[in-house]
């Protein structure tokens, strides 16, 4: 992942005019509801509203991204109630077990198998045996690129089988996201349950 870019990204534009931005982050607020409230690292939480709806529900949020840019936007709205780390996910050595990861759209931009063993084994170091992954990915129909950059698409068995042994999938589903600016983009969702 590389910081020049993201930082440029939220730089040139305000967070409700990428195409990622949610007004409401529905789907990873209903996935996570299903999961007692504990703590959760959101692996590239860019300036998403998520951290700021699960710090009122009780949780202990820690916020990466590799762009200290999007986490200076959170940490204007969210100050202390939220814990930041600016990190490359692919590079970053946890400290501390979590309950849950949550990752919204970092894991399609590994376009090589390596990059993807390499998160899959820092999620394993991060997430506390019995923990979930929460993870939202383009589906197999979804863009093959984004912000200027390749990406990959997936389908919950496969996505369950990039991932690895370490993970057991527990559900999965799919969300039809759509942009600011009226383009839909499909999504696969999972739940995966650390071994």
């Amino acid at each position: 992942m590389t910081p020049g870019h993201w930082d440029g990204v939220y730089l040139a534009k305000a967070p409700e005019e990428v195409s990622w931005f949610q007004r409401e982050p529905e789907v990873s607020l209903r996935l996570l509801a299903g999961l007692p409230v504990g703590s959760l690292v959101d692996a590239g939480a860019g300036a998403s509203l998520l951290g700021d709806r699960l710090v009122d529900r009780g949780w202990d949020v820690t916020l990466l991204d590799v762009s200290g840019e999007a986490l200076a936007v959170v940490r204007r709205r969210l100050g202390e109630r939220a814990s930041y780390l600016v990190a490359d996910v692919l590079s970053w050595q946890p400290d501390r077990r979590y309950d849950v990861w949550h990752d919204r759209a970092v894991f399609h931009f590994l376009t090589e198998e390596a990059d993807r063993a390499r998160y899959s084994a820092t999620a394993a170091r991060a997430v506390a045996p019995g923990g979930a992954l929460v993870l939202g990915v383009f589906a197999s129909d979804g863009p093959e690129s984004c912000s200027g950059l390749p990406t990959t698409r997936w389908s919950a068995d496969a996505l369950a089988t990039a991932l690895g042994d370490d993970w057991r999938l527990e559900h999965d589903e799919r969300e039809e996201h759509t942009t600011p600016w009226g383009v839909v983009q499909p999504f696969t969702w999972v739940v995966l349950r650390r071994a």
